[in-house]
This record gives C-alpha cells, structure tokens and sequence, in this order.
C-alpha cells in the first residue's frame, strides 16, 4: 500500500463520513488533474505543467503519499521554471502510476 490514511484520520477525528468525502474528492479531481498534466506535457506548456501539478501535490500529500508527493514538486518546479519538458516527461510516467495504483487501492479498499 503506498498510501495512508494517516493525516485524513487526525483531520477527520473519527468521522467515517469525511474520510470517504476526502476519498471520493481524490477519486474524482485527481483523474482529471493527472489527465490536463499529461496534455500539458504533450504540448510543451510549462504554465499548465506547473498548474497541474501544483494541484495534484496537496492531494497525494493528504493520503501520505510522500514520494509521490516529490515528485509532483520536482515537476511543479522543472514547470515554473520552464525547464526541459523532456526531462519533466521522464519524471512523469512515475508519478501517474503511483496515482493510478492508489486509484484503484482506494476503490478497491473502500468498494467505490
């Protein structure tokens, strides 16, 4: 597992119903977010890299995903400094597939 619940539960203090709510927000944005990242390297814009992936890193932190969460800053960064999109392209296969696996770890974990 390469996530955890961890900062969710301290914030939640028992409260199932936000926990799930906090889930079902990852569920839903970060698919989407991950998506306009991927089209943001596709056509070399280094200020949708930079939006993109400044919004993922907060979500992926909050489910204590702390590698993941490098590696959006480190292309949050090579993005706000327009750096080598080939270099943010290398980067960026790792990160959508430890957000796909939690994806689906968390759909399978919690039966969405």
């Amino acid at each position: 597992m390469i996530y955890n619940l961890d900062k969710i539960n301290e914030m939640a203090e028992g409260d199932e119903d936000f926990i799930l709510s906090v889930i079902s927000v990852f569920l839903e944005e970060v698919p989407v977010d991950l998506e306009a990242l991927e089209q943001g390297i596709s056509s070399r814009d280094h200020n949708q890299v930079y939006q993109m992936a400044h919004k993922i890193k907060p979500n992926v932190d909050l489910l204590g995903m702390e590698q993941t969460r490098a590696t959006a800053l480190e292309i949050e960064t090579l993005g706000k400094n327009e750096a080598n999109m080939d270099e943010i392209a290398k980067k960026f296969p790792t990160l959508k597939t430890d957000i796909l696996q939690v994806i689906s770890e968390l759909k399978k974990d919690f039966h969405i």
